[in-house]
């Protein structure tokens, strides 16, 4: 049996990174995008590689679909020296955060919030399974989400509805990719102390405990707490679940 490919938006940091190394420790060889700070994605090469597994890394802003041709050439290139013209998990994870206050958002805030979360989501996933597929039956598609999609914590009102929207694509798409044994879910993260929202969370002792509080398991997350459910619903075990919003949030406003 071949190696199982991952490919992962936005791994060079964060829960991308954390993604990349938990498929990794799981046996899975990884090709993940970045948008800029390479000097980033060569560490996270490296990581992977004293794991014992194999890195690719391709630079994409997935806020921008004209790039997405060239993408995927590059990325069948990449896959080649595999010996394989396809791979078999994708994990839909770049992303950012943007204020949108109602009565203080600009319309290019929008703009890029709908253009990275949604239009870029639904445009690379059409290229990585439109014929000739990329992404090879039987595979994974995994849609990180967010949990301000189930609860409401201002400023991220925009951010949250497109997260919002992805869970819908979800389920659409795994009506449409079910025929082709291919399962596809969404994991939504709770609070999680990463670089996400000019690193807020892990910057602010304040927010920290307030959230602590809220939390069921009694404290916030770190990246390391949610690479390993992706590479969960990436794993063997979890091929009969499709269509599913899993909240990784440790509990978090119960």
């Amino acid at each position: 049996m071949s190696t199982r490919i991952a490919l992962v938006t936005g791994g060079n940091r964060g829960l991308g990174r954390a993604a990349v190394e938990a498929l990794a420790g799981a046996g899975i060889d990884v090709v993940f995008t970045y948008r800029s700070h390479e000097d980033e994605a060569r560490q996270v090469v490296e990581a992977v590689t004293a794991r014992g597994r194999n890195a690719e890394a391709i630079r994409l802003d997935t806020g921008v679909p004209a790039g997405f041709p060239e993408f995927t050439e590059t990325l069948r290139g990449v896959l080649r020296t595999w010996g394989r013209d396809s791979f078999d998990i994708l994990v839909n994870n770049a992303g950012f955060a943007g204020n949108t206050v109602l009565g203080a958002t600009d319309e290019q805030t929008i703009d890029q919030l709908f253009a990275v979360h949604f239009k870029g989501v639904y445009l690379l996933t059409q290229a990585l399974t439109a014929d000739p597929a990329l992404l090879a039956d039987n595979g994974r598609i995994i849609n990180v989400s967010t949990g301000l999609a189930r609860f409401v914590t201002v400023p991220y009102a925009v951010y949250a509805s497109m997260k919002g929207a992805v869970e819908v694509l979800t389920r659409y798409w795994a009506a449409e990719l079910g025929p082709r044994g291919i399962t596809v879910n969404t994991i939504a993260p709770g609070p999680v102390a990463t670089d996400f929202a000019d690193a807020y969370l892990r910057n602010s002792e304040q927010a920290q405990t307030a959230m602590t509080g809220l939390t069921a398991l009694g404290r916030i997350a770190q990246a390391d707490d949610i690479g390993p459910a992706i590479a969960a619903l990436a794993s063997e075990a979890t091929s009969w679940i499709t269509a599913q919003r899993i909240e990784a949030s440790g509990g978090f406003r119960l």
